[in-house]
């Protein structure tokens, strides 16, 4: 595929994304939903033409179309379930969240999410046949037809003679911005391969989750579902992981079966690939799970939800995973904000932060601070943190490109060869790789987020038990994930990301009712 092919494919895909984002429910934005989707897989193709993996395959095209229509029976069987029961689309995308399937890319192996993959494309075929009324989809949807309002009012709402800012319908239009973006900046990438690689595998296809989940109805019926779902799915990792810990062998990844060869403690993984990822994954169906505890009404549902976060505590431990542990904390201060007293939160997480520097100068030692033993205490993650400062002096406003980091690094900074990938710290990563400007998006996109699932959330009804759980556990979810993307990335590389952002607007653009 010719570079000048490619780029033009890319930002077609992007700004399909964008529009499936944007645009209400109707023939338009299935239009858009089905054009990224097709771009996406053949802007892969094209990407991977040469590649050993595309060429065996194409050495055998039985097997290439066997694989094609294979997928398209699955999305066709899928989109008529989910036309017919439109519940099973939300909790589809949910259950397929954690499953990653190791596949050849670019050279290396890529732990692709081929099962959410196919998912979606189920969710846009059925969407295919939807009027301008949405086609089942809720119809209270707010900006979800941009709130009944025209394109022009975009994000302002008056009232009488103040002009507010409408959190519900600002938070879509900065996350296609932060597509739009990530697209353009793949342009001057010097590694546009792994650009596009993640424009198709993350950006787009996230975009469409997002799209897909803004229409859904989050009664009490489906979010008690969800909670299940999750529950279930976490508890069965939790077997996984504990076998691996009892039986001290990993499923896969070499390299943390190396790395337990050497420590005096053993990590697990679980079906996942990173214990880190595990450890996320747990740190936020705990907080979940919790939420829906504080604001239980019946002793049976505690009972039960007391029994789960203690099994997945017990599965939390052996990813000795910090970050995931942070994670957590913060995730539970949220709820302990929002259930009880914000003031009395604050106080005590600063506190804790106070005794934890605390501890950390006098047991550690202040004479053994230093560069060389912070990054090692890190794992090497102090030297990507100040390459990545370094990457961003150098070119400050417009960065080196979309996924340009790993390559960007070893030119310009490592002395050696370094097997990294990202900084391990999201604002790094974005400032090395996107400038100023991708930095700004960002923080763009984090505050219209957390304004969104806070708005109205810290008023003395959400204490009351007889509320809705459902948007402090997504605020407190997200807290959770954000805080942990500070120490492991991957915040737009994360599907939950995106299924956050789209039940979070939903749900504060459409109160849960109380009844079922």
């Amino acid at each position: 595929m010719s570079d000048v092919l490619a780029a033009a494919g890319v930002l077609a895909a992007a700004g399909c994304a964008a529009a499936s984002i944007l645009l209400p429910a109707g023939r338009l934005r299935a239009v858009a939903m089905l054009a990224a989707l097709a771009l996406f897989p053949l802007l892969i193709l094209g990407d991977q033409w040469h590649s050993p993996q595309i060429v065996d395959l194409r050495d055998t095209p039985a097997s290439l179309l066997g694989l094609g229509a294979a997928a398209l029976v699955a999305s066709a069987a899928l989109a008529y379930f989910f036309r017919r029961w439109p519940i099973l689309l939300p909790l589809a995308i949910v259950a397929a969240l954690p499953f990653r399937i190791p596949l050849h890319a670019g050279g290396d192996t890529a732990n692709l999410l081929v099962p959410l993959y196919i998912v979606i494309a189920g969710g846009v075929l059925s969407r295919l046949g939807e009027g301008q009324e949405g086609g089942g989809v809720d119809p209270r949807a707010g900006f979800f037809a941009l709130r009944a309002t025209s394109l022009a009012k975009w994000s302002v709402r008056k009232t009488g003679r103040r002009a507010e800012i409408d959190p519900p319908t600002l938070l879509p239009m900065v996350l296609a911005g932060v597509v739009l973006l990530y697209a353009l900046q793949t342009l001057y990438s010097p590694d546009f391969s792994k650009s596009l690689q993640n424009v198709c595998f993350f950006f787009v296809p996230f975009s469409l989750v997002y799209g897909l989940l803004r229409d859904v109805r989050w009664s009490r019926k489906l979010l008690s579902y969800v909670l299940w779902l999750v529950a279930v799915e976490s508890v069965a990792f939790v077997v996984v992981g504990s076998i691996e810990y009892v039986s001290r062998e990993l499923f896969w990844n070499d390299q943390v079966i190396r790395s337990n060869d050497f420590h005096t403690y053993f990590r697990v993984n679980s079906i996942f690939w990173d214990p880190n990822v595990y450890g996320r994954y747990l740190a936020l169906a705990i907080v979940i799970a919790m939420a829906a505890l504080l604001w239980a009404k019946e002793r049976r549902v505690a009972a039960l939800l007391t029994g789960l976060v203690a099994v997945l505590w017990i599965g939390l431990v052996p990813t000795f995973s910090q970050s995931s542990f942070a994670a957590l904390l913060a995730g539970l201060a949220v709820l302990a904000a929002l259930r009880w007293s914000w003031r009395w939160t604050l106080g005590a997480v600063a506190a804790g932060a106070l005794l934890a520097v605390v501890i950390v100068l006098f047991a550690g030692g202040v004479s053994k601070l230093s560069p060389d033993r912070l990054n090692v205490d890190t794992g090497g993650r102090a030297n990507l943190v100040s390459g990545g400062t370094d990457l961003f002096a150098q070119r400050p406003l417009w960065g080196y490109g979309a996924g340009s980091f790993p390559r960007a690094y070893r030119e310009h900074i490592a002395t050696k060869k370094a097997p990294v990938s990202v900084s391990h710290t999201e604002p790094i990563t974005v400032a090395a790789e996107q400038g100023l400007i991708g930095l700004l998006a960002y923080a763009a996109l984090l505050i219209a987020a957390l304004w969104t699932m806070s708005s109205g959330l810290f008023a003395s009804r959400v204490r009351d038990t007889r509320s809705s759980p459902a948007r402090p556990a997504v605020l407190a979810a997200f807290v959770a994930l954000l805080v942990h993307t500070m120490a492991y990335a991957g915040f737009y590389e994360d599907p939950i990301t995106w299924v956050l952002l789209a039940a979070g607007a939903s749900l504060a653009a459409i109160p849960v009712r109380n009844e079922t």
